[in-house]
């Protein structure tokens, strides 16, 4: 039976209907953004008995940041109840509780596709591959419902590999049909790709650029595509991301304090947690404003 995906909402984590799988199967290291060390498959110690957070309302200020920028994108609740048929890691074998936290990754990977194949099929621009994308997202889908076993052996890069060359297209499409549509332009005030070099898809190309703490407050990357570009710490602030491809891009304490994202695509919750923002900053309708750009007004 084919995954059916009806929209984004049915890829978001349901921790009520998960048993933790995140504070069990990954691993984390003493850093800024974990206080301690945990190994993989070992229970985080802040894991409550009922399967949630013990110091949940106050992860922050606990020195546990990095737990409050994951989103399992729905693989928990998949793995808890579907392929584990809702038997709890705790009370299984070792062995049950090992391959749950072994499969938990895979299908966490696989979900996150489903994520970029569903929001790809809401471009009207990318119609040209719309019936590859329903393919590729009724097979990750399919994936998604294999046996532990299965799973555990399922070559993940492989398949994001292949489904990355149909994002990419997706992307190419997107960001020209946006700007043919809007006369060429190339952003604010009609200022073509002044500063940046042409991409295929009619924005700048800055896909995997070394933009860590670069100062782009203002900066006009409309139709630009951002994949895997490393914008730790930038100066986003009134930045023009409009229509922007945000694949992979870390936006780990980068500053989008009144950007503007309306439409920006393959955009996360995770990346933009891990981002300050505004009340100012205007997000595409596929994430949510995080609770702690309040702080900021």
């Amino acid at each position: 039976m084919p995954e059916q995906i009806a929209d984004l909402s049915d890829l978001r984590g349901d921790c009520a209907q998960c048993f933790g799988l995140c504070c069990v199967a990954l691993p984390f290291a003493a850093s800024a953004d974990f206080a301690l060390n945990k190994p993989a498959g070992k229970p985080c110690p802040n894991l409550r008995g009922d399967h949630r957070c013990g110091i949940h309302a106050d992860l922050r200020t606990k020195g546990f940041t990095g737990c409050t920028v994951y989103d399992c994108f729905g693989a928990g609740q998949k793995v808890s109840q579907l392929t584990f048929g809702g038997q709890d890691w705790r009370t299984g074998s070792k062995d049950h509780a090992r391959r749950m936290s072994e499969v938990f990754p895979v299908v966490r990977q696989l979900h996150e596709l489903l994520w970029y194949l569903t929001e790809a099929l809401g471009l009207p621009a990318a119609r040209p591959v719309h019936a590859e994308l329903r393919r590729a997202l009724e097979e990750t889908g399919l994936l998604t419902r294999q046996s532990p076993a299965e799973l555990a052996a399922l070559d993940v890069a492989a398949h994001r590999q292949q489904v990355n060359v149909l994002l990419l297209r997706t992307s190419e499409l997107a960001r020209a049909g946006v700007a043919e549509s809007n006369g060429g332009n190339g952003g604010k005030g009609g200022k073509g790709n002044k500063g940046g070099k042409k991409g295929k898809g009619g924005g700048k190309d800055r896909r995997g650029a070394d933009l860590i703490g670069a100062r782009l407050r203002g900066a006009d990357l409309r139709w630009a595509s951002l994949r895997g570009a490393y914008l730790i710490a930038a100066d986003l602030t009134g930045a023009d991301l409009r229509d922007a491809d945000m694949i992979g891009a870390d936006l780990r304490d980068a500053d989008l304090s009144d950007a503007d994202l309306t439409g920006a695509f393959f955009l996360t919750q995770p990346q933009l947690n891990a981002a300050r923002g505004s009340a100012g900053t205007r997000l595409p309708r596929s994430v949510s404003r995080p609770v702690h750009w309040a702080a900021k007004g």
